[in-house]
């Protein structure tokens, strides 16, 4: 099967013919549809984190494909299902974060495309027990950008419990971005949309966003103006935006980080977070049951996934392209035939 692989740690990603893997037991493999490029995929290929992914890595946690054969066991899914291949591609079940329903915070999990081969490639092998069903309502190439973009939004924003008289302020309209301005927008809070491209502005005024502000600009002026917010959920990795959002909160504000810096530092005022009363949330994407919800909420037409198409030959120029800052939303790979 033709796969990305990553050959060492910050070396360009070869494109490779590699044997079809096998699934054991317990687990699927999925003849993969669509995958969708996200920064955390450029991470993983660079080796920018504390804790570094396994060797010869097959990137990719946004796969989506047809179940083609299934490993020993009494399985919740079966051959000819639809189904996404999220980040968590595997919890133990048993822990207090699992039992708990924090299945993300798993002592023990195992990621998809990092400490496992993921689905920049014509195959990919996944547990039965983390792969999500994809509503018939649901296209592929949408599928893919929900299956990590949309959860984790969507997760994120949860956890700051927005109220309907609030203002949620989503920073960075990206290809995680444009999707938590639309679950601002489900939750009920008035919605604020940040950014330093032209396009991206547009894009948000296009999916209903209150109102934007250019951060080219004076950015916390426009804030002021607005009466502050109370949320920011900041998507890219950016300490000097975090720290804006920082100051633009009111009293009781929740700043929710999911942009992780490469050089993992994100310096705040201790004196002001605590005067106000501030909130600082890290949150790490979602539950297979919250992947659930995103794909309802897409299937009953309350979101709309912005996607442009890739070959996955094209995966180094795809990097690039998503470094640059210039994509509009998510950039997704076609393997093949595709479910719409």
């Amino acid at each position: 099967m033709k796969a990305a692989v990553v050959p060492t740690l910050g070396a360009p990603l070869e494109i490779r013919d590699v044997p079809v893997p096998e699934a054991g037991p317990g687990q699927v493999l999925v003849r993969i549809e669509t995958c969708g490029l996200c920064h955390t995929d450029i991470h993983a290929a660079r080796g920018e984190w504390p804790v570094k992914p396994k060797d010869q890595l097959i990137p990719g946690h946004e796969g989506v494909g047809i179940i083609e054969a299934v490993g020993e066991g009494d399985l919740p899914v079966a051959v000819g299902q639809r189904v996404a291949l999220p980040w968590l591609g595997h919890a133990c079940g048993s822990c207090r974060y699992c039992v708990d329903g924090w299945e993300t915070y798993c002592t023990s999990p195992a990621y998809m495309g990092y400490t496992m081969d993921g689905s920049y490639a014509e195959y990919a092998v996944a547990w039965a027990s983390h792969v999500v069903p994809v509503p018939d309502e649901v296209a592929s190439i949408d599928a893919s950008p929900l299956t990590c973009a949309g959860v984790t939004t969507y997760k994120a924003l949860k956890v700051a419990h927005p109220q309907p008289g609030e203002t949620a302020m989503v920073v960075g309209i990206g290809g995680l971005g444009h999707l938590g301005l639309q679950y601002a927008r489900v939750f009920g809070t008035r919605t604020v949309a940040v950014d330093v491209h032209d396009d991206k502005l547009q894009l948000a005024k296009d999916l209903g966003a209150d109102h934007v502000v250019d951060a080219r600009g004076d950015q916390q002026s426009q804030l002021e103006a607005l009466g502050g917010v109370d949320i920011a959920l900041v998507t890219v990795p950016s300490p000097a935006a975090m720290r804006a959002a920082h100051a633009s909160l009111n009293p009781n504000g929740r700043l929710v980080i999911v942009g992780l810096p490469a050089d993992n530092r994100l310096e705040l005022p201790v004196f002001e977070t605590v005067l106000k009363g501030i909130s600082v949330i890290g949150s790490l994407v979602g539950t297979r049951n919250d992947l659930a919800t995103c794909f309802d909420l897409h299937a009953r037409g309350l979101t709309r996934v912005v996607t442009e198409s890739r070959r996955l030959e094209d995966v180094n120029e795809c990097f690039d392209e998503v470094l640059s800052g210039e994509v509009p939303a998510r950039l997704v790979f076609e393997m093949g035939s595709v479910s719409s």
